[in-house]
This record gives structure tokens, sequence and C-alpha cells, in this order.
């Protein structure tokens, strides 16, 4: 926790800003997007910071971009980004920078950012950089984002997990990055692949 406040601190002078937020990432109910998945994007996000126009807005983004996760999808991302426009002013991020924050943390609904949007991007990537991990590394992902959802239906949850993952699929490149490309593209088709054809045959990736 102590290198993450460190981190947070290079951004924001504040550590009990920093804190609150880690609070939150390490709200008992999570199971994926905790406190380790905060790392690894801020990790990535690090890996793909040459390509960012504002590197620190998008770090800030990854700060905040499932701050808030009710298992809600969209509606996390919202309150997120709303947590994120009513915290940094006070902590003496401009207001431009603060509205990109917000921008970046919204685009984390679709993870479909426009044709030059650079910062955009590399949060994107970031944020699915996940999907390019070894199989066991991935099966664990889709098993902890399983249990994220007990609350909803194997049924539904099926439905709605092969739509997510047959949209990605259908990004060509799925990164949008040369280096997220690079890195992770063939990794993360193979492995998405993987978990459409157990979804479809009624197992999981588990």
């Amino acid at each position: 926790m102590e290198g993450l406040i460190a981190r947070w601190r290079d951004l924001v002078n504040d550590e009990a800003s920093g804190r609150d937020l880690l609070a939150r990432w390490s709200e008992s109910h999570r199971r994926y997007h905790d406190v380790r998945h905060l790392r690894a994007v801020l990790d990535a996000v690090d890996e793909l910071a040459a390509h960012a126009a504002d590197p620190d807005a998008v770090r800030l983004a990854a700060w905040f971009h499932d701050a808030v996760y009710a298992g809600d999808p969209g509606q996390d991302e919202r309150d997120s980004a709303q947590l994120a426009a009513s915290t940094l002013p006070s902590l003496g991020v401009d207001g431009e920078r603060v509205a990109e924050v917000v921008r970046l943390v919204q685009l984390t609904v679709t993870h479909d950012p426009a044709s030059g949007d650079v910062n955009g991007e590399v949060l994107c990537d970031a944020d699915l950089a996940v999907l390019g991990g070894d199989p066991m590394a991935y099966a664990a992902y889709a098993s902890a984002v399983r249990d994220e959802y007990p609350h909803v239906a194997e049924e539904d949850f099926r439905r709605g997990r092969t739509e997510l993952l047959e949209r990605l699929l259908s990004s060509k490149p799925l990164y949008r990055t040369a280096t997220a490309r690079d890195r992770w593209e063939e990794a993360a088709r193979r492995n998405v692949r993987t978990e459409l054809a157990l979804l479809r045959g009624g197992a999981s990736a588990s």
C-alpha cells in the first residue's frame, strides 16, 4: 500500500485522499476490481506513457476509473467520474486536467476511444492489459470477474459476458497503441476466444 501512496503523492501531494481511494479499492466485495487491478493498470500506464499527451491525467484517471464499484456496469463508471470531479479540484488539480480525468474515466464504459484520442487509448489499453496475460492468469481474472456478480444468474452472466467479449474481439485491433499491440494483442485474442468457447460450451474459464 505504501508504494501506491507514494505513486499517488507523485500526482497529488495529499496522502489522505490517496488512502481514501485505497480504502475504496480494498472493499471486501471486490474480487477483481481491487488494489491489485489498480496497481496493474498503473503499471501498464507507465509502460504506455510515451503514447499519451498527458500521462499524469491518465494516471489520475486510472486511480479513479473503478473507485466506485457496485457491480453496476455503466453506472459504476459514471459514479467514479463524479467522484473524480468532486475530489480533484479541492486537491489543487486545475480545471482542464480535472475535465480530462472525468472524460477518461467515463470512456472506460466502452473502451472505445476516438481516433487520435491518445490519452484515451493509453487508459483503455492499460485497463485491458489483463486480457493479454498467460492462460493461467487470464483464467484467474475471468473467475474473479464472475465472483463479483453473485447476484446475477448464471445464464444472464454468460449472455452479458459473451456480448462483451464478442465486442472486444470485433475490435481490430483490440489495442490502440503500438506498444500494447506488440505486447498483448496476440495473447489477448487467444484468451478471449478460449473464454468465449468455454462460455458457449457451458463451462467457465477458471
